[in-house]
């Protein structure tokens, strides 16, 4: 299952973080300057990438209020 934010739940979670730790080793072990490279550049990396992931919430939460306001005729007279 993937939440609003785009992260996995469950056991899946504990999978993926252990392929990606596995792969980063393995790239230390080939070509260490690259890895330490990777493991400084993540962190900018996350942060430049942090307002376009507020930005998809927002819009997400928009476009949730413009469905549930389309579909509150439908609720009202359904009931």
């Amino acid at each position: 299952m993937v939440d609003s934010l785009g992260t996995r739940s469950g056991d899946n979670t504990v999978f993926t973080n252990m392929t990606k730790f596995f792969l980063w080793v393995v790239l230390l072990v080939i070509c260490w300057p690259v890895a330490i490279l990777a493991l400084v550049l993540y962190p900018v990396v996350w942060l430049l990438l942090l307002p376009f992931r507020l930005l998809g919430i927002v819009v997400e939460g928009v476009f949730a209020f413009i469905r549930s306001v389309i579909f509150l005729p439908a609720r009202v007279l359904g009931r």
